[in-house]
């Protein structure tokens, strides 16, 4: 029986940046209470606050939800409030040559963009993330920048060579997410394992992101069922789903 559905945020429960509505809110708080939920993604801690936490009801179900921020390099359960169990930070120095590599990779792959919203280059603690048109950038120009990855696996041949030491990802719609070696999906999903007690054959992964070099990807290698989407609309289905089976028992 699946114990844990583990979801991607971006992409996957709402778009890129923004709240999940009101179905998805519905559907997670339906979920939460036939089973425990975790959510994994690139962005930072205000971002799950904003884009999903703020939209569900504050009671007891909330103890079944797990948040892992930038990549499962950051861990929050809840526990009355929220509390952080963790977080894989960078120190100064690698901080500023991941920085400087992604600088140097941008340039060499010769995407200029006329405008930008919001920073490009963020410092997450423990993870860097590019985000080529801005963190604040509209959808809209989002989905058009790089809807086939295509910019951005230029972008990281560039810059695998220059950080070695540094695992690099793909996500979202424009970003690129720099953590610690082996500090990503995968490790979340260890994390989930050891601290919540469940096993990996009884966890399922929804993502969008579920290629080679995609910020899911590690989820899948880990050995999780994953189920690839192409945005809430897919999620949703699949959800309604999981709870139906889960009335019963999901099996494999």
């Amino acid at each position: 029986m699946k114990k844990l559905i583990v979801y991607d945020l971006d992409g996957t429960l709402a778009e890129s940046k923004s709240s999940v509505d009101d179905k998805m809110a519905g559907l997670l708080h339906d979920l939460l209470g036939v089973a425990k939920v975790a959510v994994i993604s690139g962005g930072d801690w205000p971002q799950f606050e904003k884009q999903v936490l703020s939209h569900l009801p504050n009671d007891e179900r909330l103890a079944n939800l797990s948040i892992l921020p930038t990549c499962g390099t950051k861990f929050f359960r809840y526990t009355g409030e929220w509390k952080k169990l963790y977080s894989e930070d960078f120190t100064a120095e690698q901080k500023a040559k991941i920085i400087a590599s992604l600088k140097h990779a941008v340039d060499k792959a010769g995407f200029k963009v006329e405008k930008t919203w919001g920073e490009v280059i963020e410092d997450r603690g423990s993870q860097i993330t590019f985000s080529a048109l801005g963190q604040q950038a509209p959808l809209e120009e989002k989905n058009k920048w790089d809807h086939d990855y295509a910019k951005r696996k230029k972008i990281k041949a560039i810059l695998d060579p220059l950080i070695p030491d540094f695992s690099v990802r793909m996500g979202g719609a424009t970003s690129i997410d720099v953590t610690k070696p082996g500090i990503d999906k995968a490790y979340g999903i260890r994390k989930l394992r050891d601290l919540l007690g469940i096993t990996l054959k009884e966890m399922v992964y929804i993502g969008d992101a579920l290629f080679v070099g995609g910020n899911d990807y590690p989820a899948e290698e880990a050995g999780v069922i994953s189920i690839p989407v192409r945005g809430p609309n897919e999620t949703k289905p699949v959800t309604e789903a999981i709870i139906a089976c889960l009335d019963g028992s999901f099996q494999e």
